[in-house]
């Protein structure tokens, strides 16, 4: 008899690639998986799109280092696809001069030797400091990479159990030193700016470094808790290198297909152009159990195992009857800070971006990711901007050209830019993203065009998302790409609620995937991996 075409054993609501990879688990464990996305194309904001005619833009995520290995392991995506090269060099920093003879840049590359007589240009101190720096963050990056697969504990602890978990925890800090274990508190607790000034004295090195703090942050270089989105962004790695970034064959789209096709290999079905409208539940007991979902077109299909791959208050307040949870909980979730503060524009070239403080092309500055913000002050002024409602004015920008790496991308000759900026807060003083995009979107050009001042005659074409477009594009509440907020005290035993970390809900069977959930945002599957080992372990 042929299996009920309504009824499944799992079904995951949005095909981001957290979602995809748990059903990629619970197909593996012989569970019967359907996958439901609105869009017509699977990963979230991990996507591939034609968005021209023969570009292929990674219109949201850009990069990839945080895919965690065992994923990439245990799901074979290799075989189905996934190929990353790491960026070498990993950033160049061009500073403005008064006197263009003298045009400063900096470049940091996989070649410690070569990184250090970069920063030693800046400093000698500096230079000395790093190897140091960089052993220091690596210990760290290891204690905190420890947690990443690992399920939260209960919190606050219920039980015996719960007190030996947080026993376990303490474990994995065996090993540190005294300065080391001082050093976790202080990354956890300490603004990047702060945390940076422990180690150098150059403003150069200092804000090159700093960046990695405040992507995606609702935060300035000088807000407490940028330390760890700095160290989050040090995790992970390419190739075996730790803290390496790097470009996905066939852009960022690739890591997505390629989990899906694991998928479909042990027989999870996927549907796209597949909108859910409610998540279904009844109470039983006073209990509310999931029963299943129901998409716009009114179809009805069940599944004793719900799972949701949207953020929380997405989840929540969007897809459920209130009724079904408890007060508290829900003034928990509408509490739960999701709005972002990042813009991504992606550009077509026809040529490539001529820096003034390094000139020439094509060039090891055009395969780094390129930095705009020539000092932590130019951020913090940024951030200034952005916490009264405005767009920054001078913003910190992060470019980045896939093209250098993999040329099929675009037509022959042509080049693709992706722009990552920060400050543009989701909720603006006065005035509309819609109003805005367009007028922000040549101030943008404006700034860029002080350190390449061809970038102008280079455009072919542009699309800007504000943080406004990443909600209605990609479903992001707020416009928030990490799902909400990664600040401590929306990580680990609480994120997203405390007593609420362990990917389980309040509705019984209904289970959440996401970025929402511990470890938080990035490509890296960890969300998904976790969430699918709860699953089978209730199962």
């Amino acid at each position: 008899m042929p299996p009920s075409t309504n009824r499944f054993d799992a079904i995951i609501v949005g095909a981001g690639h957290n979602g995809l990879v748990t059903a990629a688990y619970l197909g593996k464990a012989g569970l019967r998986v359907l996958v439901l996305e609105s869009r017509e194309l699977v990963g979230g904001c991990a996507v591939t799109e034609e968005i021209w005619p023969g570009y292929r833009v990674s219109t949201a995520s850009y990069l990839s280092s945080l895919m965690q290995e065992k994923v990439v392991r245990e799901l074979e995506l290799e075989r189905f696809g996934y190929h990353v090269d790491a960026k070498d060099p990993a950033f160049f920093s061009p500073f403005p001069s008064s006197d263009k003879s003298d045009a400063r840049h900096l470049f940091m590359w996989q070649n410690r030797a070569k990184t250090l007589a970069e920063i030693a240009k800046f400093s000698q101190h500096d230079a000395e400091s790093y190897p140091r720096y960089e052993a220091h963050l690596e210990r760290l990056a290891m204690v905190a990479e420890s947690l990443l697969l690992t399920t939260p504990p209960e919190f606050p602890p219920a039980s015996i159990g719960d007190f030996f978990n947080y026993l376990k925890l303490m474990g994995k800090m065996r090993g540190l030193s005294r300065t080391e274990i001082v050093g976790l508190v202080k990354i956890f607790t300490q603004s990047a700016a702060d945390f940076l000034d422990d180690w150098f004295e150059s403003p150069q090195i200092k804000v090159t470094l700093a960046t990695d703090g405040v992507i995606g942050a609702n935060g300035g270089p000088r807000s407490p808790g940028t330390a760890y989105i700095l160290l989050h962004h040090c995790m992970g790695g390419v190739n075996g290198h730790r803290g390496l970034w790097g470009f996905v064959r066939g852009g960022m789209g690739a890591v997505s297909n390629a989990i899906a096709d694991s998928a479909r290999s042990v027989g999870v079905e996927i549907r796209t152009n597949s909108p859910v409208n409610q998540i279904s539940a009844r109470n039983e007991s006073n209990d509310a159990r999931a029963t299943g979902v129901v998409l716009t077109n009114g179809d009805e299909l069940h599944a004793p195992i719900i799972i949701s791959n949207l953020d929380p208050q997405r989840t929540f307040l969007k897809m459920l009857d209130a009724k079904h949870l408890p007060e508290d909980f829900l003034a928990g979730i509408r509490r739960y800070r999701t709005e972002g503060t990042s813009l991504k524009m992606n550009l077509a070239l026809s040529g490539l971006p001529e820096f003034t403080a390094y000139p020439g092309s094509p060039g090891p500055q055009h395969r780094a990711t390129m930095h705009i913000c020539p000092s932590i002050e130019y951020v913090e002024r940024a951030w200034d901007d952005a916490k009264y409602g405005r767009p920054s004015h001078s913003p910190l920008i992060e470019m980045t050209i896939p093209t250098m790496y993999d040329p099929s991308l675009a037509p022959p000759g042509r080049h693709i830019m992706g722009i990552f900026l920060q400050y543009a807060p989701y909720t603006l003083k006065d005035t509309t993203w819609d109003a805005q995009r367009e007028p922000y979107a040549d101030r943008i050009i404006e700034v860029i065009a002080e350190y390449c001042p061809n970038i102008r005659d280079i455009i072919v074409e542009r699309q800007t998302l504000t943080p406004l477009d990443l909600e209605r594009r990609f479903g992001l509440t707020g416009g928030n790409i990490f799902h909400g907020e990664m600040s401590l005290d929306q990580m680990f035993v609480m994120r997203p609620l405390a007593g609420w970390a362990k990917y389980r809900t309040p509705i019984k069977n209904l289970y959440l995937c996401g970025s929402g959930t511990h470890p938080g945002g990035g490509v890296m599957g960890a969300p998904g991996h976790n969430a699918a080992r709860e699953i089978l372990q209730d199962r």
